[in-house]
């Protein structure tokens, strides 16, 4: 597994002297306080939309990412197809999805809507969630099959959101193995790994990864007004990433509409201003569900006018969300496995049933 060589110790610390502060220099849970944020990825713009380097990939992403989940939500599949069509029509390239999503249907329909000559228009990733290699494999198999590909261009671990999940994924007979050798057989063309619990358990994932001389391509973690204060995703994993050349994924902006819900009411801040606080930070992609044509023109836009915040504008926005950031209180999918697909479903992981 040593298809890549990790970065010691003297790189991190160069990376954490270079990188400039763009949070809360005193948020509550600064996991890594001595590493400061990397600045912004490498960033042009095609037409009206942004597009960011992906790490060390060689990538250009767009600035906004079609959230796989939120697709497979309408009623009728014509819909969803042409939600797709419209997203590539308006420059967004990024499309996420996973193996468990509708139990497959938000890849049935991407792989409807990617053909006939759109996919070699779209940066295309899915998830998987088996943690053995047999299952890894045939979840692979079957994302590849859904989606109408011979290859997907990223391949995540999905809902890495247990301390034991990274020595699963890295053991002798775990997922990583899969994912090399689809990655060999030209199935798969990047890793990384995805998880919206714990900060900590992502740098646990690094340190796995580390140890076995594995860099991950990508990580994608929450990225919001409200994390900077609680279980930090943003302040923690971002500059641990930076450092290892691994590109950030930014989800959850919105919180699945509970962080939205309450800055509207109260006043704190636009659908918009979200969206512009995601993308001021160091990630190479914003993924937002897009449920409708109107929210898709709403991210739309928000791309468009997209200029970064500076560090006082932020500041403010951060400090206007602290309290009602405590407790993680509009993070649920932090504190309750409400959004946790394999709690719910733990034979999605390959996990052998009880006696």
């Amino acid at each position: 597994m040593n298809r890549r060589s990790f970065l010691g110790s003297a790189t991190l610390g160069a990376a954490a002297i270079a990188a400039s502060d763009t949070l809360l220099s005193n948020s509550a849970e600064a996991a890594a306080p001595s590493m400061k944020m990397p600045p912004l990825p490498h960033t042009v713009r095609r037409g009206e939309m942004p597009y960011r380097a992906l790490g060390k990939t060689g990538e250009m992403v767009s600035l906004i990412g079609l959230g796989g989940f939120h697709i497979g939500k309408q009623s009728e599949e014509a819909a969803s197809i042409r939600l797709i069509h419209a997203a590539i029509d308006g420059g967004i390239n990024f499309m996420d999805n996973c193996w468990d999503y509708h139990d497959g249907l938000s890849e049935l329909r991407m792989g409807k809507a990617l053909s006939g000559g759109r996919r070699d228009k779209v940066f295309l990733m899915t998830k998987i969630d088996g943690r053995p290699k047999s299952v890894a494999a045939k979840q692979i198999d079957e994302s590849l099959a859904r989606l109408k590909t011979d290859h997907v261009d990223l391949l995540q671990f999905h809902e890495i959101l247990r301390y034991e999940d990274p020595d699963r994924v890295f053991g002798p007979d775990g997922a990583i193995h899969a994912a090399l050798e689809a990655q060999k057989a030209g199935k798969v063309r990047f890793i990384g790994f995805t998880g919206h619990k714990n900060p900590n358990i992502h740098l646990q994932m690094f340190n796995v990864a580390d140890e076995h001389g594995f860099r991950f391509d990508t990580v994608q973690h929450p990225v919001n007004v409200m994390d900077a204060h609680f279980r930090s995703f943003t302040r923690a994993v971002i500059p641990a990433a930076h450092a290892r050349g691994t590109a950030t994924l930014g989800m959850k902006t919105f919180g699945d509409h509970f962080i939205l819900d309450h800055v509207q009411k109260s006043g704190t801040a636009t659908a918009t201003q979200l969206l512009h606080f995601g993308m001021s930070q160091p990630v190479s992609v914003i993924i937002t569900g897009i449920d409708s044509m109107k929210v898709l023109d709403q991210a739309l836009q928000a791309a468009r006018t997209f200029q970064p915040m500076s560090q006082e504008q932020q500041k403010v926005l951060l400090a206007s969300t602290k309290e009602a950031a405590s407790g993680g209180k509009y993070e649920l999918f932090k504190t309750s496995d409400r959004f946790d697909g394999t709690a719910q479903h733990p034979e999605w992981l390959g996990n052998k049933p009880q006696a």
